[in-house]
């Protein structure tokens, strides 16, 4: 039997990137060639398994063959008289169809070479189409490789396969691992762009879809509409290497845009509560784990009242805090905090203007939590009127802290 390290780590080598896995395809040999050699069987639905020592993976070369709809149906044929090139064949991408022989020798029978040179992103062949999943990974590969264009062909191909309905079938969380990783990336925007491009935007996330074509105001340049400002927001956070709730909070802070009526166009009065309505229906269809929601939905309601907070009263920013939690979650409020400053900046000529909603409510949050409320509940004989009393007191706190900072603007 041969063994040859496939896909994407032969990939990567020739890109000269770091990757720390490593899969391995074993030609030649049956199962019952893994097992003498000391190799553990992983699963039932597919030929892999485990190495003896290392206990990475090791899959027997086989084919594939469409039973059915989705990226279920799929029978598998593996033997030692499958090729190389066959296994090769079932693969994706050309740059994900390569193979190292233990002695160095690339195996390259689609180009995937040539493609990595002109950085392009094609499909192997017209088995691409029977694998929804594949429209995803691909999105999600031109995030990470920002230089790579999509092979003209491939794009047609992909919007056939969303025709055909083949991306219907995609289950939640398949969709949501997808969108994850994408989101991870150096530069996701790239993901939705060509998601958007080959129409399986607007199947897979219909709500981010109706954003493009709605205009802003018209101070956050009128050449970019709602779905673009989102992307900018989007690419802001994986700048700045925030959290994967950082990032799917500024994917969909603005959701709300897209339904706002059109004798209001360009303002968006009100989008923030439609905002949360869409947000939490879109959480709700791909199972969205609860702390990318949690964060969406607060990003959604206050990312205006953030902006706004040198404008706001002492009492309104103390309601701000206590109604995002941030006394009893400050690591999260941090967080809220991130996707509006990608908010601002997310708009063509903005970089670098001054923002300091961040900053004024950090030191808010630093006065607000002085107050000692576990002293005012022991003082106060009418339990009714403590939360009243400590709301006050918190008011009282950030007062003096605004006074203070007014006076020391005046002395400079």
């Amino acid at each position: 039997m041969k063994i040859y390290i496939v896909g994407g780590a032969v990939r990567d080598d020739l890109l000269g990137r770091a990757n720390a896995d490593r899969d391995y395809v074993v030609v030649g040999a049956s199962p019952q060639d893994m097992l003498n050699h000391g190799f553990r069987p992983v699963g039932k639905d597919f030929p892999v398994f485990l190495h003896p020592e290392t206990q990475e993976e090791y899959a027997l070369a086989r084919t594939e063959r469409k039973t059915g709809p989705g990226y279920h149906g799929f029978s598998f044929h593996a033997a030692p008289d499958v090729t190389l090139e066959e296994d090769l064949a079932r693969r994706d991408l050309t740059i994900n169809a390569m193979a190292r022989a233990a002695d160095g020798t690339l195996v390259d029978p689609f180009h995937g070479q040539r493609d990595i040179s002109a950085k392009i992103l094609r499909h192997v062949g017209p088995a691409f189409a029977e694998d929804p999943v594949r429209i995803l990974r691909l999105a999600r590969l031109a995030a990470r490789f920002t230089d790579f264009s999509v092979a003209p062909e491939t794009i047609e191909l992909m919007r056939g396969m969303v025709a055909g309905g083949e991306v219907d079938h995609l289950v939640a969380e398949r969709v949501w691992q997808e969108l994850a990783k994408g989101l991870m990336e150096a530069a996701p925007s790239r993901m939705f762009e060509v998601l958007r491009q080959c129409d399986a935007l607007a199947r897979l996330l219909p709500e981010v879809d109706a954003l493009f074509g709605v205009p802003q105001r018209a101070d956050y340049h009128p050449e970019i509409d709602a779905g673009v400002h989102t992307l900018m927001v989007v690419d802001e956070s994986a700048l700045h290497d925030y959290a994967l709730p950082v990032r799917f909070a500024a994917l969909t802070h603005d959701l709300g845009k897209a339904t706002t009526p059109a004798d209001l166009l360009p303002r968006h009065r009100g989008h923030e509560a439609r905002s949360v309505r869409l947000t939490t229906a879109l959480c709700e269809r791909l199972r969205v784990p609860n702390e990318c929601r949690d964060l969406a939905l607060l990003a959604a309601r206050y990312h205006g009242d953030i902006s706004r907070a040198a404008e706001l009263r002492p009492s309104t920013l103390v309601a701000l805090l206590e109604r995002t939690d941030a006394l009893r979650r400050p690591e999260r409020f941090q967080r809220l905090l991130e996707v509006c400053r990608c908010d601002f900046n997310g708009r063509l000529g903005w970089a670098g203007r001054p923002y300091d909603s961040d900053r004024l409510l950090l030191a808010v949050l630093a006065a607000a939590r002085t107050v000692d409320a576990g002293a005012i509940a022991v003082a106060c004989a009418d339990k009714a009127k403590i939360p009243g009393m400590i709301h006050a007191a918190r008011v009282a706190a950030v007062r003096r802290l605004l006074d203070e900072t007014r006076d020391d603007d005046d002395e400079n």
